[in-house]
């Protein structure tokens, strides 16, 4: 089986090409199977997003050239421009995931850091750089639109 024959078998809830944590009943909260599950999800993506960043130095460098027409020249660095802001973001995010893998080692995954309660395996598995269980992220996100809006 190729390795896209098993990402399609992983079906759509697959993160990163790894599956969801099946729950056990009463199994303990951030015990070492759901560490080392958050850990494989963060691993793989900050991989795939560096992968990412190659292919784009990579693109960049084939594609560079010194186009006599202005307008060539300008769509080319539109496009180069749009690429660069995405990896950016995509560096920032490598760094929440590194962030993320340090707070893994150190036992301070999966809880809230305003509240300090659990943040729960479904919403990691939605966004496993969560900081906030979702009632405190509510509230920091109303918070937020009072002061813009």
């Amino acid at each position: 089986m190729s390795a896209e024959d098993n990402k399609k078998s992983l079906g759509p809830l697959a993160i990163a090409g790894v599956t969801p944590y099946q729950l056990a009943p009463g199994e303990e909260y951030m015990n070492d199977q759901q560490k080392e599950h958050f850990r494989k999800i963060l691993e793989a993506w900050k991989n795939q997003l560096r992968e990412e960043v190659d292919r784009t130095v990579d693109h960049m460098k084939d594609e560079a050239a010194n186009f006599p027409d202005p307008v060539d020249r300008a769509a080319q660095e539109e496009e180069f421009a749009l690429e660069l802001r995405a990896r950016d973001r995509e560096r920032k995010l490598i760094k929440k995931i590194e962030k993320t893998l340090k707070k893994l080692e150190e036992d301070d995954f999966g809880y809230c850091e305003s509240c300090g309660v659990e943040i729960g395996i479904r919403r990691l598995e939605a966004r496993p750089t969560a900081e906030l269980c979702v009632d405190c992220k509510t509230l920091a996100e109303i918070k937020e639109k009072q002061l813009v809006g």
